[in-house]
């Protein structure tokens, strides 16, 4: 038991359909791109996100791989987490539950995936290898929820730029991968104002600040109408700023996953909506 009442709910019923789950073939072609919202460890006690996460992935077939880039990871130059299999878990966050500081994600070797991404680089920007670099929360928190068997090779990507125009060209290189049955997956969140949350939203009170409800409407009409110069220019055009994103590292992942996609330009369809303590959980799925 891991003393998370909810989160055990929702194992029991997402662990036999995980089971039963299909996985990729070639004949499903491309697996799409993905940019999730991953909460932090509260996320695994809010039983309607996890109901919405697991119902996503069920939608599609099970993934040969998992490459993941999360806001929780800025590192220059572009490096992977070790690839062992069990890589231990990055505990990246603070005054949470002791029981969140004991949660376990054995996941397979992922050395085959990392090979793959690091045959994508060009020859002038080699791939490293973090050989003690965990699964920050950014990563297992969603997949605990999304793939809670721990059965599918997870490999981490380190977010090494916040600029827009460099990410859609790291995503354009990972996209041969989705072609080969790999899942990629941009983890942040589509508004992440901490500082400027107040104590009816930290409860799960209260309507969602206007700059967090601003911004995520801008950013779900510029996905709907594929419009990727306008989500690139959101510092100095998206209203809410800089209340939405005081930093960048949350937002920038989704960068990756639009350059992944087969039409980084074309409308994206947005699976999960609403607000969590305030902040938008918007995610989304390229075509």
């Amino acid at each position: 038991m891991t003393q998370l009442p909810l989160l055990e709910q929702h194992l029991a019923e997402a662990v036999p359909a995980s089971r039963d789950q299909r996985m990729w073939t070639p004949e499903d072609g491309a697996l799409p791109s993905l940019y999730i919202s991953h909460g932090a460890p509260p996320l695994l006690e809010d039983a309607q996100w996890m109901r919405e996460l697991l119902d996503w992935t069920l939608q599609l077939p099970k993934p040969k791989a998992i490459l993941i880039v999360s806001a929780h990871w800025e590192s220059a130059p572009l490096s992977v987490s070790a690839t062992p299999a069990g890589t231990p878990l990055v505990y990246d966050f603070g005054g949470f539950k002791p029981v969140f500081y004991q949660l376990q994600y054995n996941t397979p070797d992922a050395a085959d995936l990392a090979e793959q991404v690091a045959a994508l680089m060009p020859d002038t920007e080699p791939l490293y290898e973090h050989r003690s670099r965990g699964l920050d929360h950014g990563a297992w928190v969603p997949l605990m929820v999304m793939y809670p068997l721990g059965d599918v090779p997870v490999l981490q990507l380190s977010l090494p730029t916040h600029n827009p125009d460099r990410l859609l060209e790291l995503g354009r290189r990972l996209r041969p991968l989705r072609q080969e049955g790999v899942l990629v997956i941009g983890s942040g969140f589509m508004t992440h104002g901490l500082p400027f949350l107040t104590r009816e939203h930290w409860t799960g009170h209260g309507t969602p600040p206007g700059w967090s409800a601003d911004f995520d409407a801008w950013a779900a009409d510029a996905l709907a109408r594929g419009d990727v110069d306008t989500l690139a220019r959101y510092a100095s055009q998206a209203p809410g700023m800089p209340y939405a994103h005081p930093t960048a590292e949350h937002y920038s992942p989704l960068f990756v996953t639009l350059g992944a996609a087969d039409q980084p330009d074309a409308p994206v369809r947005s699976v999960i909506d609403g607000y969590f303590m305030g902040l938008s959980k918007r995610s989304l799925q390229t075509a």
